[in-house]
Parts: C-alpha cells; structure tokens; sequence
C-alpha cells in the first residue's frame, strides 16, 4: 500500500480545519492524473501527508488517513460549486474525492525548502521540477525519512 502526500492551500482547507472536523471529503481535484490515482490506488487505511500548498511557507504539516475508496466527486455536479463540471455526471463520472481522517500534527512544520536539503529525498515527487500534482505517492522509505526530520 503506497503512503501519500495531499496538496491544500492553508486558506482554503488547512491541517486546523481537518483537525477540526476530523473526517473530510478531499474534492475538488481536477488534474487527470491526481484523478487517477485517487480512484485507482488511494485504499483505505494508507497514511498521507496533508501539505500545506500556494502560502508563505509551504510544508508538511500533519498526516492523516484515507478512510474509504474513491467515489464520485459531487462538487462535479453541483453547478454552484466553483468545481461544477458540465460534462460530468453521475452515471458518467470524471472526477473522483476520498475521504481522509485526522491523524495528527506533525510536531514541527516541516518546510519545502528544508526536503530540498535531503538528498534521500531529491525522488520524491514533490520536488521534481515542473510537477504540481496536488496528489503523489511517496515511498516508504522517503516517508519514514520525512518522519525521522520531526
């Protein structure tokens, strides 16, 4: 089972708000190949990173859990939604959402330019010029690197 990391920018959705209300839908997606790994490989019970994205200080700031399997996404259909698609539709879905469970905060923000620093870690995904995937996987071993900078 793959380990994650999910991108939200700290004004629109923030580890605070996910501690919150403990169990929240993540949607909105609309990137083919986030899409697909949200409704192809993301199984409940994997852990994810929740980074904070598009801020001041972009970092890791907590892990949480995907609690389920992926279902249609209904901000797709829902035309009031800034993620309305017209060309998507219940029985012809195109975007997908999981849901992800409150772990815990991380005991320190762990920063995008500190992972830059880490040689182990120059594969991960998020740190590959160009990409700006709002999911990714992150292996094993990158992960409990990750939690060993703590």
């Amino acid at each position: 089972m793959n380990n994650w990391l999910m991108k939200s920018e700290p004004d629109t959705f923030s580890i605070d708000d996910l501690e919150r209300v403990r169990v929240e839908p993540w949607n909105g997606v609309r990137n083919y190949q986030a899409r697909n790994m949200i409704r192809d490989q993301m199984r409940a019970g994997a852990l994810a990173f929740f980074y904070h994205s598009s801020c001041a200080i972009p970092a890791i700031a907590g892990v949480m859990e995907i609690t389920g399997a992926a279902y249609p996404d209904p901000t797709a259909f829902d035309s009031s939604s800034p993620y309305y698609d017209p060309q998507s539709s219940p029985d012809k879905p195109r975007w997908y959402a999981i849901d992800v469970r409150f772990i815990r905060r991380l005991e320190r923000l762990i920063t995008l330019q500190e992972l830059k620093n880490h040689p182990v870690l120059l594969e991960l995904p998020l740190l590959q010029r160009g990409n700006r995937l709002s999911v990714m996987p992150v292996p094993i071993r990158q992960w409990e690197y990750i939690l060993s900078l703590e």
